[in-house]
């Protein structure tokens, strides 16, 4: 497959998986500046509106709309039909500022070997699914994989990354229901490390009832890794359920006090018209979102493009 091929095809899944909050985002934006000729300040207001019930969020939205007001000065005169791809280029714009290097890819090489990724989230969120999408995406790429199971706390969780490890094809590593989750993590990175495995990606317990626990075992879990692999974990992921809009926003707060989060994936954006979370999330935070789920299906995880994703959420509704 080429690359424009790929490109297209990437672009279409996500069209569809984003389908609801575009026709959500895109009405109200439409509604917003419907019989005005002009850029005022009414319209501004209007736009305002729409972003912020788009789940955008209230910082998010004020820093998008001193960027229109920034360019109207600028540009003197701007008419509705300019407004949307502006409105586009300031949130692709807000987006690049929270963008570090990344990789494009998933065959793309790696900045370590192995590259230990340590999954972060609360139970629902789409955690250990997205491990397994991922891990489906490296293997596909070429890359070997290892699963650690260090959510010991629950049955479930282990059984659960043990049904994608099967599915897969890629080895799990786990100990019984309620063992030190930190010594998982050390017997998974011993055995990627000694059979030359490319990633590896550890599941964590999803508790935020009590932060100073979870702050000690994640704690805990980086430095037992780093017994064996010195510079681990090379990312933090942090695993946020889209559709549950501004209690995402709690979410990421409360973990980012327990541990230092590097990069984000932000799950189920298929189901509901909350889109709008990915860019009040990556703005507020200042974490990178990194990966987005748009399905059900296996390949329905994505590397995030942020072009591509602003264009999807903000474009036209298809006739």
């Amino acid at each position: 497959m080429g690359f424009f091929d790929k490109l297209f095809g990437k672009k279409e899944q996500l069209d569809n998986g984003l389908e609801r909050s575009r026709e959500s985002v895109f009405g109200k934006i439409t509604r917003a500046i419907a019989g005005k000729s002009k850029v005022d300040d009414e319209v501004l207001d209007n736009i305002e509106e729409a972003l912020i019930t788009s789940d955008v969020g209230v910082e998010t939205t004020l820093r998008i709309i001193e960027r229109l007001e920034e360019r109207i000065a600028r540009d003197k005169y701007m008419n509705t039909d300019e407004l949307h791809s502006i409105l586009c280029e300031e949130v692709c714009t807000l987006l690049a500022e929270n963008t570090t290097s990344q990789i494009k890819e998933f065959d793309a090489p790696l900045p370590h070997k192995p590259y230990v990724i340590m999954v972060v989230g609360v139970n629902g969120v789409g955690k250990t699914t997205t491990i397994g999408k991922l891990a489906h995406h490296f293997k596909q790429a070429g890359k070997k994989v290892y699963l650690g199971a260090a959510d010991t706390f629950r049955a479930a969780a282990v059984d659960q990354l043990q049904i994608w490890g099967d599915r897969i094809g890629v080895p799990v590593i786990k100990q019984k229901m309620g063992s030190d989750p930190a010594s998982v993590a050390f017997d998974t990175l011993s055995s990627a490390k000694a059979n030359d495995a490319d990633v590896v990606l550890i599941d964590t317990a999803g508790r935020l009832h009590n932060k100073v626990n979870l702050m000690n075992e994640l704690s805990k879990i980086k430095n037992v890794m780093q017994k064996v692999v010195p510079d681990a974990p090379h990312e933090v992921l942090l695993v946020l359920d889209g559709s549950t809009g501004q209690n995402a926003y709690e979410q990421a707060k409360q973990f980012s006090k327990a541990t230092q989060i590097t990069t984000l994936a932000i799950t189920k954006l298929d189901g509901t018209a909350k889109g709008g979370v990915v860019i009040g999330i990556s703005d507020q935070f200042q974490i990178p979102v990194k990966y987005i789920g748009i399905g059900e299906k296996i390949d329905d995880l994505q590397i995030f493009d942020k072009e591509l994703f602003v264009k999807s959420l903000l474009g036209k509704v298809q006739e």
